[in-house]
Order: C-alpha cells, then sequence, then structure tokens
C-alpha cells in the first residue's frame, strides 16, 4: 500500500482500557442477554460461543484497522519512509506494529481455544466460566499492550498535522542556512503562513505552499536551516530538509545573504553548499541573493567575490538577487526557477525511449519560397483608418456594451438587448413575439426542416395499407360480434373503476384498523366459477384441483377400505397421520399434550412478569419517574440516584 498524501484520514488508537470497553460494551450491546439452564445445553453452548467469537471479531476488527491505515514503510515513496525514519525511528514504529499484529493473532487463537473447549461443556455454569476466561484473557492481551497503543497515538497525531507533500509533481525546494530568509520568500509567493522571527531556526518542520503558474499548480517547500556539519551531527530538524533535498525531484532554490545578518559569514555559507551540493544531483539550482536591498553582489569585496565565483564557474548554478522586504526581484526569481524546471522534465522525457516512436509520428512542415516577390499580409483599408483614427477621434470605434450600458442609466435601469443578434431573414422579426399557433396550426409541428417530407410519406403509407385492406377487419365483424365486444370493454371498465374505488377506500380508512391480509381472505367456489364464466373462461381443472385438495374430499369405495384396513394390519408399528395444527404436531397423546403447555406457561412467566414479548425483545418500558429523563435536578441532594 502507497502511503497516502495525507496522513490526517488515520483513525484515533485508543488506549488499552478504552480499547476494552469499547469491545466488551459493544458484545454486551450487539449479543442476546437472556440465557437459563432449563435451556438445551446445545442451546447454551452457542449463546456463550456466540459471545466469545463476537467479541475477537470486534478487537481483530479494530486492531486491523489500525495496521492497515498506517504506513508500510516498505512500499511507500523513500521520501516518506526516510522522513517517518527520521521522525520517530523506524525501527520502534515496525516493533510497535508488529505487537498489534502479535495480539491480534493471539486473540484468534484463544477465541478458537476456548469455542473448541465449549463445545464440551455439560452445564450453564461451565460454559459461562469458559467465556468469562476467555474474554478474560483477551482483555489481558490488550491490557499488555498499553505502551504500543500510547506510541502508535502519538505517531498518528504527529502524522496528522505533517504537511501533504505530493513527491512527484511540480516542485520548488528553498533550503540554506537559518535566518536567510526562504520563510519571507514563501510567504510573498503563496497563501502560506509560516512563521517569521529575527532569529535562527524559527522553521522546526516542513512547511508547503501551494501556487499557480501557466495554469499549473505547484508546491513550494519551506525547509529549516542546515548549518555546516557532518551528517552524523545532524539533528532530526536539519534531517528534515536533507531527506527532502535527496529524494524529491524539484528545483532547488539555495538562499544566501550577503549582509551576513543571518549571523553566518559568506564563507560559512559557501561551504554549506558545497558540502550538500551532491544533493542536487540531476536537479536545477538557482543562487538566490536575498536582502539585496542591503548587500548586493557589485558591492562585495573581491575576496568575498571570488569565493561567490567558484560556485558561479561550475556553470550549472544559475544566480539572482531579490528582497523580500522591497518585493524586488521576487517574481522574477519564482518565474525563472518555474520555467528552468519545466524545460528539464521535458529534457528528461525526451531522453526516454518512448520519444522516439512518438517523434517517428510527427512531421514539420517548412514552406519554401517559389519567387522572390514579397507577399505582405493584406489589411483592409477600413481597419488601417480605425487604426489612424485611435488616437485621434473615437467617434469611429464601436461603442462597448459596458458604454452604452453606462449612457443609458448603468446597471438595474438598463437591460442588454440579447435578441440584437439573432440572424433572421428580415431584421424587424428580432424583437417579435414567438406564436405557439400561427393560421391554426401548432409552430412547434414545423420546426423541423423535413416535416413535410416525413409528413408526404406517413400519407403515402396510410394509402398503401387501406388498398390492402388492413382496416377492413371491424367492418367484416357481425351486429352481434360487434355487440359482446361492446359489453366485455363495457364489462373490463366497470372492473377497473371498481378496482380503483377499493384501492381509494383502503387509503381513507383508519391507520389503526385490523384490515385481513389477501391470502387470509376467504373466496366462495361459487362466486370464482361466475367470474371466470363472465369473462369466457372454464372452470372444470379449477374445481378438480379443488376437490381432490380439500379436507372434506369424497369417501373411499368400499374396495378400497378393505386394502387399507389390510395393510394397516399387517404393520407392526402403527404410524400416526401428520396433523394440520403445528401445536399439536409430535405430541404423542393428551398427556403428553398437557405437560407441553405447562412448561411453556411456565417459561413464558418470566418474560410476562417483565412485560417482555420473548427473549430477543429489548424494549426497555418507562417505569422510572419522569423528572430522572428531564435532565433537570432541584435543589438538594443527588446521591439517592
Amino acid at each position: 500500500m502507497a502511503a497516502p498524501k495525507t496522513f490526517s484520514a488515520i483513525q484515533p488508537v485508543p488506549p488499552a482500557t478504552a480499547f476494552i470497553d469499547i469491545a466488551l460494551s459493544r458484545t454486551q450491546r450487539k449479543t442476546p442477554t437472556i440465557i437459563h439452564k432449563n435451556f438445551k445445553i446445545s442451546r447454551i453452548r452457542s449463546f456463550y460461543a456466540r459471545k466469545v467469537k463476537f467479541t475477537q471479531d470486534t478487537f481483530s476488527a479494530k486492531l486491523s484497522a489500525i495496521l492497515d491505515q498506517f504506513p508500510k514503510l516498505n512500499d511507500c515513496h523513500p521520501f516518506h519512509a526516510d522522513l517517518i525514519n527520521i521522525l520517530y525511528d523506524r525501527d520502534h514504529l515496525k516493533i510497535a506494529l508488529s505487537q498489534i499484529s502479535t495480539a491480534r493473532h493471539l486473540i484468534e487463537q484463544v477465541s478458537r481455544d476456548y469455542v473448541r473447549l465449549m463445545k464440551f461443556g455439560d452445564s450453564l455454569y461451565r460454559c459461562k466460566q469458559l467465556k468469562r476466561a476467555a474474554l478474560g484473557r483477551m482483555a489481558t492481551i490488550i491490557r499488555r499492550q498499553k505502551d504500543p497503543l500510547a506510541y502508535l497515538e502519538q505517531v498518528r497525531q504527529h502524522l496528522s498535522r505533517l504537511p501533504s507533500i505530493d513527491p512527484n509533481t511540480r516542485t520548488l525546494i528553498l533550503c540554506g542556512y537559518p535566518n536567510v530568509g526562504k520563510s519571507s520568500f514563501i510567504n510573498k509567493i503563496t497563501r502560506a503562513e509560516v512563521d517569521v522571527q529575527p532569529y535562527a531556526f524559527t522553521t522546526k518542520s516542513l512547511f508547503v505552499g501551494h501556487m499557480d503558474y501557466k495554469y499549473l499548480r505547484w508546491q513550494v517547500v519551506d525547509t529549516p536551516g542546515i548549518l555546516d556539519h557532518p551528517l552524523e551531527e545532524m539533528n532530526t530538524i536539519e534531517m528534515q530538509s536533507i531527506t527532502a533535498l535527496a529524494h524529491l525531484r524539484a528545483c532547488i532554490l539555495y538562499f544566501m545573504d550577503l549582509s551576513e545578518q543571518c549571523g553566518y559569514s559568506i564563507e560559512a555559507q559557501i561551504n554549506l553548499f558545497q558540502s550538500i551540493k551532491p544533493l542536487f544531483a540531476n536537479k536545477v539550482t538557482v543562487l538566490v541573493i536575498n536582502k539585496c536591498d542591503v548587500m548586493r553582489i557589485e558591492h562585495l569585496d573581491p575576496q568575498s567575490k571570488e569565493l561567490l565565483d567558484s560556485i558561479l564557474s561550475m556553470g550549472d548554478v544559475e544566480v539572482m538577487q531579490t528582497s523580500c522586504f522591497t518585493d524586488e526581484g521576487v517574481m522574477d526569481v519564482r518565474t525563472k526557477a518555474c520555467d528552468k524546471l519545466l524545460a528539464s522534465r521535458v529534457e528528461a522525457k525526451l531522453k526516454g525511449s518512448k520519444i522516439n516512436r512518438v517523434l517517428n509520428k510527427i512531421h514539420l512542415a517548412r514552406p519554401v519560397a517559389r519567387d522572390n516577390e514579397p507577399r505582405l499580409p493584406c489589411i483592409p483599408d477600413a481597419v488601417l483608418q480605425k487604426r489612424t483614427a485611435k488616437g485621434q477621434d473615437n467617434s469611429l470605434r464601436k461603442p462597448l456594451a459596458r458604454e452604452i450600458e453606462e449612457a443609458n442609466g448603468g446597471a438595474g435601469v438598463y437591460n442588454v438587448d440579447l435578441k440584437q443578434q439573432y440572424l433572421l431573414e428580415y431584421p424587424e422579426w428580432k424583437h417579435d413575439p414567438i406564436p405557439e399557433l400561427l393560421d391554426g396550426k401548432n409552430v412547434a409541428d414545423f420546426i423541423d426542416p423535413d416535416i413535410e417530407a416525413r409528413l408526404i410519406a406517413l400519407e403515402e403509407e396510410e394509402e398503401a395499407l387501406e388498398s390492402k385492406g388492413f382496416y377492413d377487419s371491424d367492418q367484416d365483424m357481425s351486429d352481434e360480434e360487434q355487440t359482446a365486444l361492446h359489453a366485455k370493454a363495457n364489462m373490463i371498465r366497470n372492473k377497473n373503476a371498481m378496482i380503483q374505488r377499493a384501492a381509494q377506500n383502503k387509503k381513507s380508512a383508519l391507520k389503526n384498523r385490523a384490515i385481513i391480509p389477501r391470502k387470509a381472505v376467504h373466496k366462495k367456489m361459487s362466486d370464482l366459477k361466475s367470474h371466470l364464466s363472465k369473462i369466457g373462461l372454464s372452470s372444470r381443472s379449477i374445481e378438480e384441483r379443488t376437490r381432490s385438495r380439500s379436507r372434506y374430499a369424497a369417501p373411499p369405495s368400499g374396495a378400497e377400505v378393505v386394502m387399507r384396513d389390510a395393510s394397516r394390519m399387517s404393520s407392526r408399528s402403527r404410524v400416526r397421520e401428520p396433523s394440520s395444527n403445528r401445536r399439536e404436531a409430535g405430541i404423542k397423546d393428551l398427556t403428553a399434550k398437557g405437560i407441553a403447555e405447562k412448561i411453556s406457561r411456565m417459561q413464558q412467566k418470566k418474560a410476562n412478569r417483565m412485560a417482555r414479548a420473548g427473549e430477543a425483545d429489548r424494549h426497555v418500558p418507562n417505569v422510572r419517574p419522569k423528572h430522572l429523563f428531564s435532565g433537570k435536578r432541584n435543589n438538594g441532594k443527588t446521591d439517592r440516584r
């Protein structure tokens, strides 16, 4: 998983105690809470096994979310990996994440072991004790992760405050000694509000600002100040700058203060440039001389100028002067750096192998003159006259819409004529209202230019159908058939009206009135037969199916009775026919039925006493006084609540 552009999406990591409370309270709320010793042992086992599995799933889901959201250092960009290593130590972060992963594995193993043991529990007490032991071991495992969880929460809070830096976009990096004007420069060219103070190391971390140039989005990175000493002696603040210079493909703006107001000499600033110059390999570099309002290159002494020329003699570094106090040259430095970076990115793309395949498809045409005769551009005389009179008299110039509006009263008084640019056959038609009906015809029907040709084709098609006798079928019908057809149409129309009225009555009825569902409404066979006969269908098959499924079917013949009695006498065991009543299904006799009903009533007593429909009913009745729910307290003691 690649590192995200921003780490603010990582969810907070709760402490160990809150982690346990979240999981156990969720288990209590999301799983059944009623169990009885008289239940079947299989039901008791599944009840407690479900609690153990649900707790394990909650712990695993929370721990997996932590492991997935934190960046994986081996998969993210080297810039993000090294930055995280500098700020938090790669080994410590990996150890903390590995401990969380181990805790998740142990919790899953505990759940599997205790669910396996619970299958051998022979009573409610044993199953409950196994459940308590499983949840206790899971809580102990999480409690031991107190330090890793606290460390990861601190890392998350710091990561969320880091700026979102895209390593692959167009970037300008500002570097140099402390207090040379880097933060002032980024505040000038972007909307970033970096703190600027007259002392060194004001900027202690990376800051990012964004700007637009040539319709492109650019990011400007302000790095903390760097001192000239070995890499091993640099602190965390300086290593952030080194990481940005090493991994980001950008234009490097190295700031120098020739006035030495920053507290460092020119020689020290040049030595720092020589020390970090290997990090500028294959990158565009611009040497920015800041505070030119105090000291310029021309005013340097020969010795300092010679040191500065040692950098410029390399050829790949361009020097520019600017002043953030007077804004002199600030935009020039920004423009020059952006142009050089764009050119370098184009050159890098031209060095690849893909560019050859593209260039082979491009042909640049260069026209060649056929003779020595000059062919100057042709400009109309009216345009030349307007150009000549532009500085002398503005009467020839066409008035602008803004000038017409100001001459007629300004905005709110004069409205622009939107119909003035209409292209019509006659100009006087521009302000005519568009009619909907013209000469008794709908204007919208004649918008299509091919409407007449389509009408002619439609008329020809109708004539062809009439000639073939397509419409003669109705005329061949007799009077009796037409009368029957009309009667059937009227019956269908009346039936639809009855259905609509029934639906309206159903909607207008009271909401709390008990309505018999459609499946429970009884229909008479005679009504069904009459309805089928009205619509011209036979009811014979429905009558046979109803008679075969009826409980009161025709009695069997004598031969069938004899054969049935013989088969019953020959069988050794008497098989009871299945009852249609579900409450009597599986009951051997009346004594067993009475015992079953007694047990059912005993089981329902506790639910009835608590006003519950059953063990899954989670409703909490309002049995406490109203003032305890109102959120108001009177004067006096509250310890009795």
